[in-house]
């Protein structure tokens, strides 16, 4: 059967992208912002709980229900968009940085008059120089097209938009610890409650989207939420950008409905596992999502699919393993990073990562003994659900299901 993707956001990011703003505008572009300011604030949040989206970072929060947590009333509102794309295997957020920016901008408009804010801010991942070039070339572009600023489009609303290069932190990932960041401070995260959504940037209410899941607001809004409703599976509508890297042919940015393709068939999307190689596993959203082996890869791309398999669809981060790498390597790479990319803000996470680190070194040497597994595993236990945030919950667990489907597996160098 031909696999058939579903482009609504890519369709902006093909035939040279929409960089520029007529470019855009040809492609369907600024529609729905027309259309949203003919709505009440109240009514765009109805038609995206309608919709269904759930947040594309990761952690899949309904959005909609998200955005009805703010306040409605006249105080000062903010709008961040969480473009720190740091998590190991995903670029899917780069495609429509650099390749359709109004998208996404015309997207944080939306957001913005939906949610009572006048001001928001792009938190880039420093090292992405392209996006920032481009991002900030069409912002130009819509203030000088009174898009943004003052009484947008001849209306009452007024938002500004602004870039700001993030610090260069995985941690930053963390909403929290992003506004942290962002107001000048350690990125390290905050005690919840209180929420964002009432107490964040500044102390003010505050919503954190993901880019990907702002750039489906214009889709929705253009479309109507039923409709988008309609596309992918009950507990999860709509489509999803999938990155596709790893021991496969021919690494692949694609988008399609939620529950249409299994992660087989992403792996064979992207041209099958590379010649002379067994396949050991796939990773199906991102570093922080236990992988998946056997016959689970045979599983649907769904939120609800991956959880009943006690992984994560996660960043759509599609990361593909074989047996051309020690398996302890790749357990040990994985580890580091986490420790590395660790705030230091809690024992359990500063030094519990270290440790584990130190002991999947001596196995990946050839000193590895059966006890050492023993006290991986002891070591998940003290760091499970004692973690002040989910950077060393998700690092202890990726481990933990490392050791419980390859035992002593990983002790072969």
């Amino acid at each position: 059967m031909e696999l058939i993707e579903n482009r609504l956001i890519l369709s902006f990011c093909d035939n040279g992208g929409s960089i520029s703003i007529e470019n855009y505008i040809k492609k369907g572009g600024y529609k729905a912002i027309k259309k949203a300011l003919e709505m009440k604030p109240e009514e765009i949040i109805e038609e995206v709980k309608k919709s269904g989206l759930r947040g594309r970072g990761g952690a899949g929060f309904p959005t909609g229900q998200k955005w009805s947590f703010v306040p409605m009333d006249n105080n000062e509102h903010y709008l961040v968009i969480n473009a720190d794309e740091g998590e190991p295997g995903t670029f899917k957020d780069r495609e429509i940085l650099e390749k359709a920016p109004h998208l996404l901008i015309e997207g944080a408009i939306i957001s913005a008059y939906a949610i009572r804010a006048n001001e928001g801010f792009i938190y880039l991942r420093a090292e992405y120089l392209d996006a920032f070039r481009v991002l900030k070339s069409a912002i130009k572009e819509a203030y000088d097209n009174k898009l943004l600023g003052k009484n947008i489009l001849g209306s009452s609303f007024s938002f500004d938009l602004h870039i700001y290069p993030a610090a260069g932190a995985y941690i930053c990932g963390e909403e929290t610890a992003l506004l942290n960041s962002l107001e000048g401070g350690r990125g390290i995260p905050r005690l919840k409650p209180p929420f964002p959504a009432t107490k964040g940037l500044y102390g003010k209410p505050t919503v954190v989207n993901n880019v990907e899941t702002i750039a489906n607001i214009p889709i929705i809004i253009n479309n109507s939420g039923d409709w988008y409703r309609k596309l992918g599976t009950e507990k999860s509508p709509g489509t999803k950008i999938f990155t596709i890297s790893g021991a496969v042919k021919k690494p692949k940015v694609c988008e399609f409905e939620l529950g249409k393709i299994t992660f087989r068939q992403l792996m064979e999307y992207a041209g099958g596992l590379r010649e002379g190689s067994k396949l050991v596993g796939i990773i199906p959203g991102g570093l922080s999502a236990p992988i998946l082996v056997g016959e689970e890869i045979d599983i649907p791309a769904t939120y609800e699919d991956c959880s009943a398999k006690n992984t994560m669809l996660g960043s759509g981060a599609v990361i593909v393993i074989d047996d051309r790498i020690p398996l302890v390597k790749i357990i040990r790479r994985s580890v580091q990073f986490f420790a590395f990319e660790s705030c230091g803000w809690c024992t359990p996470c500063r030094d519990g990562l270290p440790w584990a680190v130190r002991i999947l070194r001596k196995i990946e040497i050839g000193k590895g003994e059966k006890k050492d597994l023993d006290i991986l595993y002891e070591i998940c236990n003290y760091m499970k659900g004692k973690t002040f945030c989910a950077l060393g919950e998700g690092a202890q667990w990726i481990l933990r299901v490392y050791i419980e489907k390859f035992g002593e597996k990983i002790l072969e160098v």
